[in-house]
């Protein structure tokens, strides 16, 4: 039986269906797998033997630990947070909302690495924040928690603004039938709202998640970037290029890619399982 492609609608502005999927395999191919299959290509070439030696370097597995463990731990908080700031700027009206609506997408325009300096100048032992915890004997910046806290910084917007608009479409009368029936807050919470807005949580979080995963410019200010404690996996790739060992930035970067893709394809499993479950409620 052959397959049939349906488009929608008689007349589309597209030239036709052939030409526009070509059009898109064609740039996929050359600027998404084209790419990865030279970075893959290159790392297969350092042979097995060599391809462990760096896979098993105990630098190496520590700053991917710390890459990924705390880009995870991160993704959650945005994700929260996020969820939160969405219903806050979406449900309801007050002074200054506008102003505190443009205030999330600032980290999308902001560069890397003026967040970063202005993270590090905050939470270093000499800053207005950072002091405040230094009494206490607590220090943030050039540790894993100033990873985390820039991590945060550049993953919320992902959060917020994927929730936004799906906060925005569920209607107020649900809740209120809820409500009439004698439901609970929390009950209405639990039942009627959040099993709708999880999908797209679990696509802030998968955003959040992949932005925190390859973030250098803001982390390398606060992170101190001391071996097997605060050093990310793309500060390590930077080192080996500096050091002119092509060969062992290849490899952590084919094991990024290999762990990124599966941590994503675990993540959108779960996404398709939580639309299922919505569409059956």
């Amino acid at each position: 039986m052959s397959a049939r492609i349906v488009v929608s609608g008689r007349h589309t502005v597209l030239p036709g269906f052939g030409l526009a999927f070509g059009y898109t395999v064609l740039c996929l191919c050359l600027i998404v797998l084209l790419p990865l299959a030279g970075l893959a290509t290159r790392a297969a070439s350092v042979g097995l033997e060599s391809f462990l030696d760096v896979a098993r370097d105990p630098r190496v597995l520590s700053a991917l630990k710390i890459s990924f463990g705390i880009s995870f731990v991160a993704a959650v908080v945005a994700s929260t947070f996020g969820l939160l700031v969405a219903w806050v700027l979406t449900r309801y009206r007050f002074p200054g909302r506008k102003v505190v609506d443009a205030l999330v997408d600032l980290p999308f325009a902001l560069p890397t690495a003026v967040a970063g300096i202005a993270l590090a100048s905050l939470y270093a032992p000499s800053g207005p924040i950072g002091s405040l915890f230094d009494r206490v004997g607590i220090k943030i910046a050039f540790t894993p928690v100033g990873i985390f806290i820039a991590l945060v910084f550049i993953g919320l917007p992902f959060a917020v603004r994927t929730v936004q608009p799906m906060i925005a479409e569920i209607e107020r009368e649900s809740e209120e039938a809820s409500a009439t029936l004698g439901a609970r807050r929390l009950c209405t919470l639990t039942r009627i709202v959040l099993p709708s807005l999880l999908p797209a949580v679990l696509t802030g979080f998968a955003l959040a998640f992949a932005r925190a995963i390859g973030e250098y410019g803001s982390v390398i200010f606060i992170a101190g970037n001391l071996p097997y404690v605060s050093e990310i996996a793309p500060l390590l790739i930077v080192i080996k290029l500096s050091e002119f060992d092509y060969a062992g930035a290849s490899v952590i970067a084919t094991m990024m890619l290999g762990m990124s893709f599966m941590c994503l394809l675990a993540i959108n499993l779960i996404q398709a399982w939580s639309r299922r479950r919505v569409g059956r409620v």
